[in-house]
């Protein structure tokens, strides 16, 4: 094992940290000192402890999230009783938006030596070459406030992305980093003097396209782009696409002339509803069907609650441009609503919900013989205070009660009782299963008939028979949803 290991647990497998790679990249004359390990959370602990029983690292680097919280602090745990057996432990850095955050007295802060808040490529570098060169004196305080970067004086680590990576793994890439919104549930809207999280920067697209052309050619299938808001600026956005569809048709030349199996590029953008004027819509209706996934954070159609939360909001456009990508584009849509903001309760959030799944599920039935329609998501997410969120000034006027350990999710407001949040976490979990993974196509037969109320009486049947809404056999589910006389007589 190498001098400098940088660690994280994924979600899954299938999501390589690009974060990691970034760390490695720029660590100049280290880097050859430096190896990446990835552990996954489904993967067993002995499996990751592995990984360190004969190792001789001097620093090792971690990313937390909300999402590893817990795993990363079982490792340690473990990690802390091999290195007292060894009589020998490796200087910890920590990094990532969660530990960026949190409050120091948390308790994955015992084992660190090192924090690093915020863009960590040049400030952990730094603080390598102090502890393995001596050349200057170490970091003297434990967490280090880092600026964020300048993205010319940074390395791209594009190429670091293994073989295994390009062949069965998304790969994440970046054409800006920041957000000009200030949601409150979003990191976005923390005002800190020491970083300017809601200035959005962008890298040079020369260097970018150059990049991409790369992975392209390594034979990439999925670009993941981590940007917040890929439309903020629609010239920019105009311009990648137009450089994916040139390499989506070079694919598909290449295959045909090749004979080899249907390998599509896809990709994968993050926009905002309110932004798409006439020539993105254009653009965008030129994606081939199985190329475009785009996700849609409507998060609620409730203005008074959004005013509240400082998110900008109009409904009226937002389910516009929900319509036009459904019924014009081949875009697979994943539209997400949050369960739980200040002031919300469960039947504005059905009725948002509802409106969200008409606008999804009505097509031009005039175009419906001339257009193939791809299938579309809605995401369900419980409303998680981010450590450091501003939307934290409303739990005593929203009696908002959040669950203290990762992810923090929210248990009960004084317009959503903790009954109705566990109803809407079961509804979130079977529509994942039933409806976004297509076991049954029951909503489209009940698009004008409340699919919100149906689906959770639906749900709370399924949680009240099975008495959870995990490890459930699909034919099983399958089955269940059949039998249950309210769902079988709509």
């Amino acid at each position: 094992m190498k001098d400098i290991v940088l660690a994280t647990i994924n979600a899954k497998w299938i999501h390589p940290s690009l974060a990691l790679r970034l760390l490695k990249a720029n660590l100049d004359f280290l880097e050859d000192c430096c190896e990446i390990i990835e552990f996954n959370l489904r993967q067993p602990l002995a499996e990751k402890l592995a990984y360190f029983h004969a190792a001789s690292l001097k620093i090792l680097g971690v990313s937390v999230s909300i999402w590893n919280h817990t795993a990363t602090l079982e490792l340690f745990e473990e990690l802390e009783k091999i290195w007292a057996a060894q009589n020998k432990k490796p200087v910890i850095v920590l990094g990532g938006p969660e530990v960026s955050h949190l409050p120091k007295e948390a308790n994955i802060f015992r084992y660190a030596d090192y924090v690093i808040c915020g863009e960590g490529e040049i400030a952990f570098r730094t603080l390598c070459e102090n502890i393995l060169t001596g050349t200057q004196p170490c970091q003297s305080q434990k967490f280090i406030y880092a600026e964020p970067v300048n993205f010319n004086e940074i390395k791209s680590a594009y190429h670091l992305y293994t073989d295994e990576d390009i062949a069965k793994k998304l790969i994440y890439v970046e054409a800006s980093r920041g957000c000009p919104f200030n949601c409150e549930f979003c990191l976005s809207a923390v005002k800190d003097e020491r970083e300017q999280s809601s200035v959005v920067r962008e890298f040079p697209l020369e260097p970018f396209f150059a990049q991409m052309d790369v992975l392209v050619r390594r034979g990439v299938k999925t670009f993941k782009f981590l940007d917040r808001t890929f439309n903020l600026d629609v010239a920019r956005a105009l311009r990648i696409c137009e450089f994916f569809l040139e390499k989506i048709e070079e694919r598909k030349e290449h295959v045909q002339k090749s004979s080899l199996p249907q390998s599509n590029i896809i990709v994968h953008f993050e926009m905002v509803p309110s932004l798409f004027p006439p020539e993105l819509r254009k653009i965008l209706t030129r994606f081939p069907p199985g190329t475009l996934r785009l996700e849609i954070g409507i998060q609620t159609f409730n203005s008074e609650v959004a005013a509240r939360i400082g998110r900008p909001s109009n409904p009226e456009k937002e389910l516009e441009t929900i319509c036009f990508l459904r019924e014009r584009t081949n875009a697979i849509i994943h539209a997400g609503l949050i369960a739980g903001l200040p002031g919300e309760d469960i039947e504005s959030f059905g009725t948002g919900f509802d409106r969200l799944w008409l606008a999804l599920s009505e097509t031009d039935k005039t175009s419906a013989a001339e257009h193939q329609y791809p299938c579309a998501e809605i995401q369900l997410g419980i409303l998680k205070l981010l450590p450091g969120a501003p939307i934290s000034r409303h739990n005593n006027a929203f009696g908002m009660r959040y669950n203290h350990s990762p992810p923090y999710e929210i248990e009960e407001t004084s317009s959503m009782s903790a009954v109705d949040i566990g109803r809407i976490k079961n509804f979130a979990r079977f529509w994942e299963l039933i409806v976004n993974r297509g076991l049954v196509d029951w909503p489209s037969k009940n698009v004008n008939k409340d699919v919100f109320k149906k689906f959770l009486t639906l749900s709370d049947l399924l949680y009240a028979r099975f008495g959870r809404n995990w490890g459930i056999g699909r034919d099983e589910l399958l089955e269940a949803v059949k039998s249950i006389a309210e769902f079988s007589e709509t």
